[in-house]
């Protein structure tokens, strides 16, 4: 029963063909979604109890919409319990870092070519002062509104010129370029621009063809993680609902806690405390500086990519505090101990074309005592600051424990 399960979710999940197709304001596609709704990383969250980061993005992005004219009067509206607060992935979302998405934020539409659904994600904002790190300043809105006016409109047009993007193929691509798609994404960027270039230049008005090829290629080496996490999410939301599967769909954490979703009890989070990143920090900053883990991102284990994907990438060792190449190729063997199978199209040039370690088993974390493990980039807890390091994080085996009770007793009623 639960083996037959977990073969149609692995199966769902690896024959998933995520296609960009448009661009659009998030009021246009998202269902009941309106003015007053924020989207936000992680599991549920109360305004009261987010992390520092995700609140001053929630401040930022009150007065991007014009609710707010100031961030004191954002705080205010957003204590009021005027404001609906919601997970990203409850909408079909998935959001970098504070993931705070708003009515009027374009977003990156990706189709499942295979299944027939739909998965978003903002655009990335380049480096400096960005809401997904807790930026709330006039330059953090100014930026905003020249994604939504200026960048946004010109991207869908070249989108929509090229009759779409095949998303699998630039990821594959990626892999054998030396990317993790999680925290190194400086291959899959430059072949994205390769395909938009062209259609770019031909419709973009040339009053503004300079700001957006810069903003594309200037420190923006992370630019196709948004359109990535949005192909896995395509990916993952199919092969959720299966019953009584064990696969794991979502690992979401939002500043103060980790939540991890499974195909065979849908809508249902199992949380725990996000713990504290192991990495290397930034001159001048340590652990202590340091926001627990935060972001959407981790969508990219979900689909094998990221720390489960390390062999693939030396060049990010480093940069995540691993020692060396070896322990990175260790790792990815490791999370093959906790997961159903291997991705037949995302391969690893350097373990001889493996397949990416595919389908986390709740069942297998369980046994193993093996919790995944996540690149990711690490963030201040002083709203505004940004990124501060880098490094490996590990999900709690208490939301597994959560998880495995949860599932067992849904047995149980369903076989008595």
């Amino acid at each position: 029963m639960i083996q037959q399960a977990n073969t149609e979710a692995l199966a769902r999940l690896r024959s998933a063909s995520p296609r960009l197709i448009d661009i659009q304001p998030a009021g246009a596609v998202l269902k009941d979604f309106d003015r007053h709704t924020l989207l936000h990383a992680g599991p549920p969250i109360a305004y009261s109890n987010m992390c520092a980061p995700m609140k001053e993005a929630v401040h930022a992005v009150l007065m991007y919409e014009n609710l707010a004219a100031s961030r004191e009067e954002a705080a205010a509206l957003a204590q009021s319990g005027s404001i609906r607060f919601l997970p990203c992935h409850e909408r079909g979302v998935v959001g970098p870092m504070t993931g705070v998405t708003s009515y009027s934020m374009p977003l990156l539409v990706v189709r499942n070519e295979t299944h027939g659904n739909l998965a978003f994600s903002t655009i990335n904002e380049g480096a400096g002062d960005v809401i997904r790190f807790g930026a709330c300043t006039p330059n953090t809105i100014r930026r905003l509104k020249w994604i939504e006016e200026v960048l946004a409109p010109v991207l869908r047009d070249a989108v929509h010129l090229l009759g779409g993007l095949d998303l699998s193929a630039i990821m594959s691509q990626a892999l054998s370029m030396g990317d993790e798609l999680h925290m190194r994404n400086i291959a899959a960027s430059m072949v994205l621009l390769h395909r938009l270039a062209a259609p770019l230049a031909q419709v973009c008005p040339p009053e503004h063809l300079n700001d957006v090829m810069k903003f594309l290629t200037t420190r923006n080496d992370q630019f196709f993680l948004n359109f990535a996490m949005a192909a896995n999410k395509s990916a993952a939301d199919a092969a959720s609902g299966v019953e009584y599967s064990t696969l794991v769909t979502t690992i979401a954490r939002n500043g103060v806690e980790v939540g991890i979703r499974v195909s065979g009890m849908p809508g249902r989070w199992f949380t725990a405390p996000a713990p504290l990143v192991e990495g290397l920090y930034f001159s001048g900053y340590s652990q202590e500086d340091a926001n627990p883990d935060l972001g959407d991102s981790a969508i990219m284990e979900v689909g094998g990519f990221g720390g489960f994907a390390m062999a693939a990438s030396p060049a990010i060792v480093r940069l995540i505090g691993i020692p060396d190449t070896d322990e990175a190729q260790a790792f990815t063997q490791l999370m093959r101990n906790i997961t159903m199978g291997e991705h037949p199209s995302y391969t690893i040039p350097n373990q001889n074309f493996a397949g990416l370690p595919l389908g986390i088993d709740l069942m297998k974390v369980v046994e193993t005592g093996i919790e995944p493990g996540l690149n990711t980039a690490i963030v201040s807890k002083e709203p505004g600051v940004g990124m501060i390091g880098a490094g490996l994080s590990r999900v709690p085996f208490e939301a597994f424990a959560k998880a495995i009770i949860a599932f067992d007793s849904m047995i149980q009623e369903r076989l008595s």
